[in-house]
């Protein structure tokens, strides 16, 4: 059965197929790629290209107005201006620096009276005696001032734009050779030992994991303490757990605590298309951490890199030779380099054995799911920075939500800030933390305008939920009832536990599919007719009863023998439906049995309900006027009614809070939703 980080809570008339949580894209929401560093060298190409462009615009302006002049005038040659001089053909002269000479001539040539033409270098001396002496009026003017600088700019730029290209592409071509060397080179982050950022302090809830770490950090610091008794440095700590259990966050505060150079890598980012780089990379890895040793490698995730070699069909040898290369290097220390391996997962059930034996992992630290004592001191690390109401009650808001781990109770922390946020208060009160648990656990309320009949059938549906909850002795307290549609439910009958439960008893589990088939029960007993409402309740209660006589030998007519193999405790999967070791008789006596378990507690609510139908008359007629009925109304009601109150459920007092009932240490068995 799915492992859920929940108390026990009905659901009546709601589809139980939970909307998919929105899932990691490649990074996280609301993150961006990182980008790179703009090259220097491109921003100046980009200003030498932009210069030239304007070089060329210009250029191009000046050719069409002079273009545009010469339309007009007529080239000659020297020897052709001299004898026009010497002919008397000649009105005006404009001499222009020391080459350029313009004027107008009486009469035409080429049906032109405009000339133009070049000097001969360096001047002509006898040119002013000639132009004097046929009485032609001729003038000097100054070269223009730019001229030199655009010849030398159009002339010159092209080419240190050409030797920028060339130095650009040997520069790209370097690069590119760099980084197909640099494949093998590993990712992983450092930290340095003068930047710790989380310590011990900011872990909670996790105290014996937290001790085996504190030890592996005080070898680091002080060897010669350990040492001096013949003891060796732990060559490697795996951490195994539940997400979010806080396994990364214990690795970053051994980096933050230790003093010494962290590098931290994650086990998919070994691996690589080319052959040969994952065990490249973790060579590289490991060269750097014995170069800087006393240090620590923290690999998250190495489920990764480190399944069991052969147990697949579709083998893959570049992570093969990743896993061997791993192997031999954490069996390969120096005992004088004190190199800690730590690594995290929550599939140790898929690690090679090579990998786990003493000598690599020496110690494997199992990092569970908290007890009301330890949420209550991860709920007071998350809510420091969080301004609290005076009615805020912590070590209710921790015995309420048993099965959540550390990120859950992160998440419900941030939840109810920002809920009071929402309406602009100043702090956040017990109200905002009851809010957001049912947000959390049910979803955010559903405006639905729901038909009178369907609010009828609903309100009694959870009234015998919660009847036989009132009336059965062993089951959890009921807390809340109520209609209002969350998430994918249409109504919802809570439960708050006593204690966090590590046993349950054949006389609990029974209690249990009694009070999950009550709503079924009560849609019979009132409205002689069932509908799709108990989709839910009806395979938790068969997930219930199947476990009972397959796993936990509660049959007397199959005995003390599991018919099933242990599934990981870690992973939150269920019965796979896989292949099984006993025969089709064996199978048919174990439909048999869950029948009859569920058959016979069927019955009871029957009876139950039956038997006090004024009180269940009574709870829905309330559900319709108040929508939702605590704790408090509910005793009223049975109290008015003439029906008892299991002494169970006198234990939890004034402690009614929003609650879910407890899961067994490996596999949850209580129900969680009706359709």
């Amino acid at each position: 059965m799915e492992q859920t980080p929940e108390n026990v809570y009905w659901l009546q008339n709601g589809n139980d197929r939970q909307s998919p949580r929105p899932g990691p894209t490649g990074r996280p929401n609301g993150q961006t790629p990182q980008q790179r560093p703009s090259n220097n060298l491109t921003k100046w190409l980009l200003v030498i290209i932009g210069v030239m462009l304007v070089l060329y615009i210009i250029n191009i302006f000046n050719n069409n107005f002079g273009n545009a002049g010469n339309a007009n005038r007529t080239d000659l040659s020297y020897t052709n201006f001299l004898e026009q001089i010497n002919h008397g053909n000649v009105k005006d002269v404009n001499i222009i620096g020391t080459s350029d000479i313009t004027g107008t001539l009486n009469q035409p040539v080429n049906n032109q009276k405009q000339f133009h033409t070049y000097q001969l270098p360096n001047g002509d001396p006898q040119l002013s005696q000639l132009l004097y002496s046929h009485n032609v009026t001729f003038r000097y003017q100054p070269p223009p001032d730019n001229s030199i600088w655009l010849n030398l700019a159009l002339n010159i730029v092209p080419w240190l734009f050409l030797i920028g290209l060339f130095f650009f592409f040997t520069r790209r071509s370097s690069q590119g050779q760099q980084g197909i060397f640099s494949f093998g080179k590993s990712r992983a982050k450092l930290i340095l030992e003068d930047r710790p950022s989380t310590t011990f302090a900011d872990v909670a809830g996790v105290d014996e994991s937290k001790y085996e770490l504190q030890e592996v950090v005080e070898f680091l610091k002080t060897p010669a303490k350990f040492q001096r008794l013949g003891g060796k440095i732990p060559r490697g700590v795996l951490l195994v757990g539940p997400p979010g259990t806080g396994k990364t966050l214990l690795a970053r505060a051994v980096a933050g605590e230790a003093g010494v150079p962290f590098f931290s890598m994650s086990g998919s980012e070994f691996v690589e298309v080319l052959v040969g780089v994952g065990a490249s990379r973790v060579r590289d890895l490991f060269e750097q951490a014995k170069k800087t040793s006393p240090s620590i490698i923290f690999i998250d995730e190495i489920d990764a890199v480190g399944r069991q070699r052969g147990s697949s069909i579709n083998t893959n040898d570049e992570r093969e030779q990743t896993l061997n290369q791993l192997l031999v290097e954490m069996d390969g220390f120096d005992n004088r380099q004190a190199v800690v391996v730590i690594a995290a997962t929550n599939r140790p059930d898929g690690l090679d054995q090579a990998l786990l034996r003493p000598g690599r992992f020496d110690r494997r630290v199992t990092v569970d799911r908290p007890d009301w004592n330890g949420r209550l001191a991860i709920l007071k690390i998350h809510s420091r920075k969080v301004p609290l109401a005076s009615d805020v009650n912590l070590v209710a808001v921790a015995r309420s939500t048993t099965g959540m781990v550390g990120a859950d109770l992160a998440n419900l922390v941030n939840e109810a800030a920002l809920l009071a946020a929402r309406r602009n208060r100043d702090n956040v009160d017990q109200r905002c933390f009851d809010e957001a648990l049912d947000k959390i656990l049910l979803g955010a309320e559903r405006p639905l305008v729901l038909s009178d009949n369907d609010l009828n059938v609903t309100a009694y549906h959870e009234g015998g939920h919660a009847l036989t909850g009132l009336l059965l002795e062993g089951t959890d307290p009921v807390t809340k009832v109520t209609i209002v549609p969350r998430g994918q439910a249409l109504g919802v009958t809570m439960y708050t536990p006593l204690d966090d439960r590590y046993n349950y008893s054949k006389e609990y589990l029974l209690t249990r599919i009694v009070t999950a088939l009550g709503g079924r029960a009560a849609e019979k007993v009132v409205f002689n007719r069932i509908t799709t409402g108990a989709e839910n309740d009806l395979q938790r209660v068969t997930q219930i009863a199947r476990q009972m006589v397959t796993r936990w030998g509660m049959s007397e007519r199959l005995g003390t023998v599991s018919f099933s193999e242990r599934e990981n405790p870690f992973s939150g999967g269920g019965d796979t439906g896989a292949p099984t070791d006993y025969s089709e008789e064996t199978a048919e006596l174990i439909d048999d049995e869950v029948n009859r378990i569920v058959g016979e507690a069927y019955q009871e609510a029957l009876r139950l309900l039956s038997t006090y139908r004024p009180t269940l008359d009574r709870i829905a007629q309330d559900l319709r006027r108040y929508e939702t009925i605590d704790q408090k109304q509910l005793h009223a009601i049975m109290e008015e009614t003439g029906a008892p109150v299991a002494p169970s459920q006198f234990h939890v007092g004034q402690q009614a809070v929003t609650a879910l009932a407890p899961p067994p240490p490996t596999e949850p068995v209580a129900p969680t939703e009706t359709q």
